[in-house]
């Protein structure tokens, strides 16, 4: 499969860098590994979840890709649902972020190996809605369709959010494992963080729905 890169590549950075950045499912839990265990346990949940992550995008890449490539109305449809549920999930993350900044606090005695941090990380990566949502709503805002190799655009972006995914979330780690034990004795600090989260994504969501409506 060719390796074929976005028309609009610096746009999809860009999207890419803040859905990143908003502090969702793998971040917190890549933070809540540093507070419980330190940077080395964070760093190995890290890359376990940038690997989970690209698993799920080739996955979504080549379940929707042939689908995008065919049928502009099933493009549309994507955009709506995918929009519709980011801020169904940003709504949920600021409801529950009391809930979610205790559960970072609690991470047991413990401490899990290198594998069972990255194996972990895996499956919360694999399996995180956020990540599902983006790929399968806002990367296809990127794909030229006239350029064809719709799958292999996918995959290509889907690549490309694995490796600033890894920078930025092991950035992550590495700060909430030297600060642990501030981070850990303000509970308010990280229902800030949640909430700010929540809002990326609604935001991100409100923006998708918008673009599939008048792109309809």
């Amino acid at each position: 499969m060719p390796i074929v890169l976005p028309t609009r590549l610096w746009e999809y950075l860009v999207a890419t860098i803040i859905i990143i950045l908003a502090p969702g499912p793998s971040v917190l839990f890549v933070i809540a590994r540093a507070i419980a265990w330190g940077r080395a346990t964070a760093v190995a949940t890290v890359a376990g979840n940038v690997l989970g992550a690209f698993t799920l995008s080739v996955v979504v890449a080549v379940g929707l890709g042939p689908i995008l490539q065919r049928s502009h109305l099933a493009f549309t449809a994507i955009q709506l649902l995918g929009g519709g549920y980011l801020i169904y999930l940003g709504i949920q993350a600021i409801r529950h972020s009391p809930i979610h900044a205790a559960d970072m606090t609690q991470q047991g005695d413990d401490r899990p190996s290198t594998w069972r941090s990255a194996r972990d990380g895996y499956w919360v990566g694999a399996l995180n809605p956020k990540g599902m949502v983006f790929f399968a709503a806002i990367l296809p805002q990127f794909v030229d369709r006239e350029k064809g190799h719709v799958t292999a655009q996918l995959i290509s972006m889907g690549a490309i959010f694995a490796i600033l995914a890894f920078f930025s979330d092991g950035s992550w780690g590495l700060i909430a494992g030297t600060i642990r034990n501030w981070l850990a004795t303000e509970i308010k600090r990280l229902v800030r963080m949640r909430i700010a989260g929540g809002v990326v994504m609604i935001s991100l969501g409100l923006f998708t729905v918008t673009t599939a409506i008048f792109h309809a």
